[in-house]
Formats: C-alpha cells, sequence, structure tokens
C-alpha cells in the first residue's frame, strides 16, 4: 500500500488502517516504546491527540525513532495546530471538528485531513471544500448507526 510513500491521502489513511488507535501522551519517555508495541503487533497508523503539553514532543520522538509507523495528529483544531504536527512529523491530521481554515492549512502542508463532522452542515462544508473522507465525530452523541441511515439519503 501506498502507506510507505512520503505523501499520503485521507483515503489511503483510511483504507489501510480503519481503525487508528487514538493515542494521549503525558511523557515523552513512554512514546517510542509504545509505538514500537504498536507496530510490532501490527498497527502502523498511530494517532497522537495534541491535548497534552508533551504531545509534539512525543510525535517528533515516534517519527524519529520509529519511522514505520504512519504518525497522525489528533485534535487539530486550528491551522496552528496543523503546522506544529507538520513539522512534529504528522503525515495526516486527524480533527474534532471542520472549519476552512484547518482543511486549507491541511491542504497548503500536504497533511491528509480526516475531519470530524456530526452535522448535516459540517459535512456540506467539508464536501464544498473538496474533502469525501470524514470522521462521525462523536458518533454515539450525535446518534450513532440512527444518524449515519438518516444521512445516507442526502449524503449516499
Amino acid at each position: 500500500m501506498a502507506v510507505d510513500d512520503k505523501r499520503l491521502t485521507a483515503l489511503q489513511v483510511m483504507q489501510d488502517a480503519p481503525v487508528i488507535p487514538v493515542i494521549v501522551l503525558h511523557d515523552v519517555a513512554h512514546a517510542v516504546p509504545m509505538a514500537r508495541a504498536l507496530v510490532a503487533g501490527g498497527i502502523r497508523m498511530l494517532e497522537v491527540t495534541l491535548r497534552t503539553t508533551q504531545a509534539l514532543a512525543c510525535m517528533e520522538a515516534i517519527a524519529r525513532d520509529v519511522p514505520e509507523a504512519v504518525l497522525g495528529a489528533g485534535t487539530v483544531r486550528n491551522p496552528a495546530d496543523a503546522k506544529a504536527a507538520a513539522a512534529a512529523g504528522a503525515r495526516f491530521a486527524v480533527s474534532p471538528g471542520y472549519t476552512s481554515a484547518v482543511g486549507q492549512a491541511c491542504r497548503d502542508l500536504g497533511l491528509p485531513l480526516l475531519p470530524g463532522v456530526a452535522t448535516g452542515s459540517e459535512i456540506m462544508m467539508a464536501q464544498e471544500d473538496g474533502l469525501s473522507e470524514l470522521k462521525f465525530f462523536p458518533a454515539l452523541q450525535a446518534g450513532g448507526t440512527a444518524m449515519l441511515k438518516a444521512w445516507s439519503g442526502p449524503f449516499g
């Protein structure tokens, strides 16, 4: 699969890993051993959330020391987060929502984005900006499978 290529698409991220672990790291010392264990277990696609003060340092360590991991940044909420994540070695981004500013920043950086969407308006905004791969988030709280069924009509 093309995940070994330096540049990915959001579709490649999803095809290679239909389930991506969402990782919250507080200690850089745990980052590389955890990433190595996941990769050894067959999980190469890793999403490190930007929810802690050590997240970017953890991402830098993983990118440097576990090159076989395909590193992504989660909780990307603004263009500055996208830039910092790319600089730390992220090869894709996941956001809890969608704004055109985040979408444009990720496009400018060549960083595939999997934006979270919970409303029809968010889906339409992401589609208007050229995105077709989206993350239903927060799925359970937003209606779960019943909401997906409802969206299947207008969004096919």
